[in-house]
């Protein structure tokens, strides 16, 4: 079995401590990426819930280069100890309830738990507790517990409750943790050797708005909290009453705020400063590492460098989608940003250079106003085990489900991505021809205040792989001004139709000879070929037969097939208990199904030979797939009248039928159904078949949540094995020391380049003119700039051997 698609963005990620790996908590494992070539290396698998924090072990030195390990947490309510260079877990602790955070404070100092004997390693865990629920239901259900790591046990009571689990934050020196609770800030001094919970210390810092992230300074007490509404507090010299080992004398409280500027109420901090840029929520803020600077970011998109003394900023723009997290790596020029679109980017610090991503698969977004359509915006191509996704940024992912990778990326609207609230242009249809040579898509200007909606069908042409496809047709308002609820290819064929809820469809086809674009016919293109409609009534699905002699039409509750050669209606068939939303024809076979939903569902099975429904069954199906060959289909079905379903998760089914059998050969319950897919794939991408049958298609199951799992239907071993491109470990960037290491690599000297002219002070030879010109921070060192300069004063000639 494959599974794939997990969220790359869930918790924040970590850096190995050379900085050549970074691992990232994906679903209920941990994915070990190259970064230098941003390729999976290796995975750490035995969690069986979603993983919420991973932590190296910090080594320094040459040893470093060997050790490498981490502590994870995870849902499941087990902590993991691994040395992920093997991959191989060393120990698991069970803390018995789910952990949705974890800091390791004294993991910042090794000396303190490696070297000597009585020391010990302590971890502080949030976790959520619903046993008081039951008996109290607004009591609090999150807690902040301490363990022991050493030896494996939870030490005293509870550090704190909470309405729900919060997210924990530890300073660099492991001195501080703090916790965002609604609005205020909890802060916790941590003892450097004796840890008990009753023992440590705690303030409080207020705000009157509802905080969303803190974060520590590396070396003073500064705390810096984002909030909501997209300003940011800085409060300097917290805890110096609380947490300082000489209080003050008679516990003398000062509360003059003119000696105290900004801070509220008894807070125990020296000033509080307050920084807006941000329209909308705080996501992340971090300290440089040297305490200058703090970055913050946010749902526009643009990380906000501020200088800490003068609070002057500066911006890294265009990133392309809302903000989660940043980390900082051992390597003091590398950091990554995690993104809401599933991707991490390295940045090239400190001028925040992108340098390179990893991207997983597109996660689902709303859409204003969309039209219910069982397609759910996302296409298959079974044969190269592609899955076309629209995302926020106005663009199509195509994503291999079989090396868990994206393949390419399609721009279908030229828009820069704005952070607003509402989505005013949306990709609605994304269809792909059964070569893929052709993609369809639909895009939608949502009007405002009535006035400004435009709908657009554009199609593509496919380059020499699928994924890569450039523009070929651009058709404004296909429909007037109809919403388009279908677009269907017609198999063999460059020809293609559109149906439309104003009770109309349209066949368009291709003008070239071959039905491809190419260079040397610039005038090829789609053009309309005819219209066809049935009393008027909305139009909501279509679907070729597998010869491409037969399209089918659903218009309300009715099927009408039309001669696709003609565009003449050949019958009608019907009549379902209530609107059709999809329809698909079975293979090479004479049956179509068709799928009903609100208000009355139904999955129907019709026979067209005989123009009368086969069989049926009341239920809610998102979505059908049938193989390429023979008789065989499988649907996704709600599972809502299930109770035991409904507490397990398990809120679908899986059934798989054979035409002239009503009852399922196969069923498989799964999870977050709503809003999912299915599709039958090829084999002939793995790099290992069936032994049985090695032309026995895959089944593919996307969720609601772009997860997917593929496995074989037919076979009772799930254990399928992942291309060899998935797995291969990509080689290491080559190691740079010394002098390469901090500068880079010096320029070459030529011998055989063109002589300097005989006046050496011309305008083109006078590169001092512009490499002494710039900010100091950014110039190279005086010996790289005197090389170039002297070497531009001096005639090179070649040396002769005597």
């Amino acid at each position: 079995m494959i599974t794939g698609g997990q969220s790359l963005v869930s918790s924040a990620p970590a850096f190995s401590n050379d900085a050549k790996k970074i691992l990232v908590c994906t679903g209920n494992s941990v994915s070990v990426f190259s970064v230098h070539t941003g390729m999976l290396i290796t995975e750490l698998v035995s969690h069986t819930d979603c993983v919420t924090s991973v932590i190296v072990v910090p080594i320094s030195g040459p040893v470093s280069q060997l050790m490498s390990y981490c502590w994870t947490s995870s849902l499941d309510g087990c902590i993991c100890y691994w040395d992920f260079s093997a991959p191989e877990l060393l120990k698991m602790i069970k803390v018995q309830l789910p952990i949705f955070s974890m800091v390791i404070p004294n993991i910042s100092n090794p000396s303190i738990w490696m070297n000597e004997k009585e020391s010990k390693l302590y971890a502080f865990v949030s976790v959520e507790n619903k046993s008081k629920l039951a008996e109290h239901p607004k009591a609090p259900c999150g807690q902040i517990q301490l363990f022991n790591l050493t030896d494996s046990r939870r030490v005293g009571g509870l550090l704190c409750e909470t309405r729900k689990p919060e997210v924990l934050h530890v300073s660099k020196s492991g001195e501080f943790i703090g916790i965002v609770n609604k609005r205020k800030l909890n802060v916790w001094c941590i003892p450097s050797k004796q840890f008990r919970s009753d023992e440590v210390k705690r303030i409080r810092l207020h705000h009157t708005k509802d905080l969303s992230t803190l974060a520590f300074h590396p070396v003073e007490r500064v705390i810096a909290g984002g909030d909501v509404t997209g300003r940011i507090l800085i409060w300097r010299g917290f805890g110096q009453r609380m947490f300082s080992k000489k209080q003050l004398e008679n516990g003398a409280r000062i509360k003059d705020e003119e000696v105290r500027p900004g801070v509220r109420g008894d807070d125990d901090a020296d000033s509080c400063t307050t920084w807006h840029w941000h329209a909308r929520e705080v996501k992340f803020l971090f300290f440089s590492s040297d305490g200058a600077y703090l970055y913050s970011g946010g749902k526009e998109g643009v990380i906000v460098v501020w200088q800490l003394d003068t609070g002057k900023k500066k911006y890294k723009p265009r990133l392309g989608s809302p903000l989660i997290s940043f980390v900082a790596s051992p390597d003091p020029t590398l950091s990554c940003v995690s993104c809401a679109d599933n991707r991490i980017h390295f940045l090239k610090m400190p001028k925040m250079e992108l340098i390179r991503s990893i991207s997983g698969i597109k996660l689902p977004f709303s859409l204003p106003n969309a039209h219910d359509s069982s397609s759910h915006g996302f296409a298959f191509h079974s044969m190269s085990g592609l899955i076309a996704l629209p995302a926020e940024d106005y663009c199509i992912q195509f994503f291999s489900l079989f090396d868990n990778m994206e393949v390419s990326r399609v721009q279908i609207c030229e828009r820069n991505f704005q952070p607003v609230d509402d989505i005013m242009v949306r990709v609605s249809i994304v269809a792909l021809s059964a070569d893929g040579s052709t993609m369809g898509t639909i895009d939608v200007k949502v009007p405002e205040e009535g006035l400004g909606g435009l709908v657009t069908l554009k199609f593509w042409s496919c380059a020499s792989l699928v994924g890569q496809y450039s523009l070929s047709t651009v058709i404004y308002e296909p429909h007037s001004d109809a919403q388009v609820s279908e677009i269907a290819f017609r198999p063999g064929y460059s020809m293609a139709v559109s149906t439309s809820l104003a009770g109309d469809f349209k066949v368009w086809v291709n003008s070239s000879s071959n039905g491809q674009e190419c260079e040397m016919n610039p005038k090829s293109g789609w053009r309309c070929q005819s219209v066809g409609s049935y009393k008027k009534m909305p139009m909501t699905a279509a679907a070729f037969s597998a010869d491409g002699s037969v399209l089918a039409i659903a218009v309300e509750s009715i099927v009408t097939l039309w001669d696709a050669d003609r565009n003449a209606l050949i019958a009608v068939i019907g009549n379902s208990i209530g609107p059709i939303c999809k329809v698909s024809f079975v293979a090479n076979s004479q049956y179509l199904i068709s799928l009903s939903r609100c208000p009355k569902p139904q999955f129907a099975v019709w026979d067209l030979s005989k123009l009368c429904m086969h069989w049926s069954y009341k239920l809610v199906v998102e979505a059908v797939s049938s193989t390429e060959y023979g008789t065989q289909f499988a649907i996704l079905a709600i599972n809502s009248t299930n109770c035991e379903a409904k507490i397990s998760d398990l809120d679908g089914v899986i059934l798989l039928f054979d035409l002239e059998n009503p009852v399922p050969l196969s069923a498989w319950l799964v999870k977050k159904a709503k809003g999912g897919g299915l599709a039958f794939l090829s084999r002939d991408m793995l790099k290992e078949k069936s032994s049985d049958d090695g032309n026995s298609p895959l089944l593919a199951y996307v969720n609601g949540d772009h997860e997917y799992t593929i496995f074989d239907p037919s076979s009772k071993d799930d254990h399928i094995v992942r291309n060899a491109r998935s797995t291969h470990v990509p080689d290491e960037e080559p190691e740079r020391t010394g002098y390469v290491s901090i500068y880079g690599e010096l320029p070459e000297f030529d011998i055989k380049r063109k002589k300097v002219s005989e006046i050496p002070f011309v305008p083109s030879e006078r590169p001092w003119e512009t490499i002494f010109s710039g900010s100091s921070h950014i110039l190279p060192p005086l010996n790289k700039l005197c090389s170039t300069f002297f070497e531009s004063l001096l005639e090179k000639r070649p040396t002769v051997n005597l």
